[in-house]
């Protein structure tokens, strides 16, 4: 198996997760917050989206989806359309209080479509090129895909545990 295969893989997986965890909920189970702290899984599925987005436009040297896309107009949220997530409090959580499935759902199936595009077009000696050398050692482009893919799993499986807890709940 080429790392292209596996990289399409474990992005499929993704996939699967993130439509699992959002698949047939409605708004406000979406919205729903175990503590006015916590994390919906609107936001959830939307910031490793973000991330994704902007992590792959970055690496493949691409526009990111959600402003060449028309995504940010969209969803209109009050933030920057650099934001990704990182760094939000409860009330930036709660701004996507109003997003559907549907409209979570496209956006990352748009996100989806370009990192495959990407990823299957990549030779393992593309893995070793230095992408971000504000770190040390420096970040190269494997390193990078695999960190996309942990940030997407863990989100995704958080998103799937709230989702579990509010169906037990129904």
């Amino acid at each position: 198996m080429t790392s292209a295969k596996l990289l399409v893989d474990a992005f499929g997986r993704v996939r699967e997760n993130v439509r699992g965890a959002v698949a047939g909920l409605r708004q406000d189970e979406l919205a729903a917050r175990f503590d006015p702290d916590a994390n919906s899984i609107a936001w959830l599925i939307w910031h490793l989206t973000r991330v994704q987005d902007d992590h792959i436009a970055d690496v493949a040297g691409l526009e990111q989806v959600w402003t060449a896309a028309g995504w940010a107009k969209r969803f209109d949220l009050p933030f920057d359309d650099a934001a990704t997530g990182y760094g939000h409090g409860a009330a930036e959580v709660a701004e996507l209080d109003g997003i559907s499935a549907e409209l979570l759902l496209s956006y990352y199936d748009a996100v989806h479509a370009q990192t495959i595009d990407y990823v299957a077009g990549l030779a393992d000696a593309d893995l070793p090129r230095i992408v971000d050398t504000r770190w040390d050692p420096p970040v190269t482009l494997g390193v990078r895909l695999i960190s996309v893919v942990d940030d997407d799993i863990q989100h995704s499986g958080q998103a799937a545990f709230v989702r579990g807890v509010l169906l037990r709940r129904r």
